[in-house]
């Protein structure tokens, strides 16, 4: 099958390797911050590439160097932008759709986190389904200390995974924190050496790359829609997920292997 041509993109390297979708934020320079096409890049590379990829099961997202997964927005290029606050208001919603968007997206997300996830940089780690770090990586919200807040989604994705309190301390102070930290506080599930992290993470990616994918998204949207609602509500919506994909031909064709003792092929149908 010959590999298709897409367009490059400016700030982004994009490569699928197998069944998984590489995605490596690709300004080492500036600490692969979110200037430039940093974002409409993240959007064609996700919610098109990938999306578009039947290949594709699920996206692994990076940093490229050894000192940064994304150190948020582009200071030195916002420092001269002045902008009234109901412009600032409408222009970030942008930024929260997007940011949204590869939360809701359908196939899982991986973070990869090799060096520092500040600011925006831990926002968007935050929107991806599982974080895991570098021993050498540091995580924090420190636009407090600039004299604005986190805009990105921080104040509300972050509570909602480690608690109000530990949130509040993290942006009140703009303190970082280091990997062990993290993963004391649930931010990441894994923290290895930095030789180890790409193989662990892209290994992790290929594993749920190859479930059955309807059920791997519905499960997806089940334990996300549960998290924001109350218990009946969600067991509700966990129904229906269900129900979707009961009589689906991956169900079929995994209680076929189950029987009779071999690989499943699964077909997402």
């Amino acid at each position: 099958m010959t590999e298709p041509t897409l367009p490059p993109l400016e700030t982004l390297r994009y490569e699928v390797r197998e069944n998984v979708a590489i995605v490596t934020l690709n300004r080492p320079e500036r600490m692969n911050t979110l200037g430039g096409t940093m974002k409409p890049d993240l959007a064609r590379a996700i919610l098109q590439y990938a999306r578009e990829d039947p290949r594709v099961g699920a996206v692994l997202l990076t940093g490229a160097g050894d000192r940064a997964f994304c150190a948020g927005a582009d200071i030195k290029e916002r420092a001269g932008n002045q902008m009234r606050g109901t412009e600032y208001f409408f222009a970030q919603r942008a930024t929260h759709d997007l940011f949204r968007n590869i939360e809701t997206f359908e196939k899982p997300v991986i973070a990869a986190i090799n060096g520092v996830a500040l600011g925006g940089g831990l926002e968007l780690a935050l929107c991806c389904d599982i974080r895991i770090a570098s021993d050498a990586a540091r995580f924090g919200l420190p636009e407090v200390k600039l004299g604005v807040i986190p805009a990105a989604g921080g104040t509300q994705r972050l509570p909602r995974l480690i608690g109000a309190a530990r949130a509040k301390e993290l942006v009140f102070t703009s303190d970082l924190i280091d990997a062990g930290t993290a993963l004391r506080y649930g931010i990441v599930t894994q923290v290895l050496p930095p030789q180890e992290l790409m193989p662990a993470a892209l290994a992790l990616a290929q594993r749920i790359a190859g479930q059955p994918p309807l059920a791997v998204r519905f499960a997806k949207q089940a334990i996300d829609r549960g998290l924001q609602t109350d218990l009946d509500s969600g067991l509700e919506f966990e129904r229906y997920a269900a129900a979707m994909i009961v009589d689906s031909d991956d169900r079929k064709e995994g209680m076929r292997a189950f029987v009779e003792k071999r690989k499943p092929v699964f077909t997402g149908r």
